[in-house]
């Protein structure tokens, strides 16, 4: 019979507690959970954060500049933000990278009701328009306003919580909302199907990255191995969800159950036709291209004001994708 000393069952038994370990791994969304956040639910639900060793926390946001916040200062360890937003608050001192897409196309846009539509760049001036501060719509609208042409300084935000949106519009206490186009189905339940306008930037010629997954520094430095397993885990989800979105709204309600699936449904069918690309088919789901990276910062750098000028090679970081096939 083999016998095993104390020592070397003490250190078997350790050995076995450092296995079984899940290494803490908090996520900040960049807003309450939608449609369009399924991937991450899918992820815990079907064990693929479990199965790299992650105990994984979900955190409600109040937009972009709130989650680069968190994750810049190690209150997240990685988050959700338009890449607008990133690119600008690394000319403020953030350490923050993109380390992997959610959207290949923009979803920034505008939305606005029937009765006073707001269709074109030019229906913008003398409107008032209600975002938060860090809402990357609002961010971004000085380089959307030079790009279209038209005086940024004669169109008014109102500061308003990311929750508050919905309600501010279908009350008309202003004109129109920065916010994302998978939004839709909230403003049509709240103002009626037909009644709510779009303006999609990206049909007026404003073609760059949009929502990202991003983490600091530090988190980059100090625990790379745990970065890398949550983007595969995460785009996993993304996979599942993308081949199958009936049973990821299952999974999402049943994790989220005040969630609200008639609405959402349609929520997260438009963020997956914003995932459908020739990029994401070739590169991967949430692959980063150089160029369009690269264009993007350009259109940051030239049209935001920013302090400083932000180097491309700055804002994002590759090295931690691992590749997760679009479903056949």
């Amino acid at each position: 019979m083999l016998r095993i000393g104390s020592i070397a069952l003490a250190a078997l038994l350790a050995m076995a507690g450092t296995a079984s370990a899940q290494e803490k791994f908090t996520f900040s969304l960049n807003w309450f959970a939608v449609g369009d956040h399924a991937a991450y639910w899918v992820a815990l639900e079907k064990g693929y954060y479990k199965a790299k060793g992650l105990d994984v926390t979900l955190e409600n946001g109040k937009g972009s500049g709130d989650s680069i916040a968190k994750v810049d200062t190690g209150r997240a360890d990685a988050g959700l933000a338009d890449a607008a937003v990133v690119i600008a608050s690394r000319a403020r001192g953030t350490t923050v990278q993109v380390v992997g897409m959610v959207f290949d196309k923009t979803p920034l846009n505008i939305f606005s009701l029937d009765s006073k539509p707001l269709k074109t760049p030019k229906d913008l001036l003398g409107a008032t328009l209600g975002a938060p501060p860090g809402d990357s719509q609002r961010q971004m609208f000085p380089a959307f306003a030079k790009v279209t042409g038209i005086d940024a300084s004669k169109v008014s935000w109102i500061n308003i919580e990311p929750a508050a949106k919905v309600a501010a519009l279908a009350e008309k206490r202003m004109d129109g909302v920065g916010d994302y186009s998978t939004g839709l189905p909230l403003y049509e339940k709240a103002s009626g199907k037909g009644k709510v306008v779009m303006m999609n930037w990206a049909d007026f010629g404003f073609d760059m990255y949009s929502m990202s997954i991003m983490a600091s520094a530090k988190t980059m430095k100090d625990r790379p191995a745990v970065l890398k397993a949550f983007l595969e885990a995460s785009y996993q989800g993304w996979r599942d969800v993308i081949a199958d979105p009936a049973a990821a709204m299952v999974i999402l309600k049943k994790r989220v159950p005040e969630l609200d699936v008639e609405t959402m449904t349609p929520n997260m069918l438009l963020g997956i036709a914003l995932m459908k690309t020739e990029r994401y088919a070739k590169g991967g789901i949430g692959s980063i291209d150089e160029k369009k990276m690269c264009d993007s910062v350009e259109l940051v750098n030239s049209y935001m004001g920013l302090p400083k000028k932000v180097d491309c090679k700055d804002v994002y970081n590759t090295s931690f994708y691992t590749k997760v096939e679009m479903p056949k």
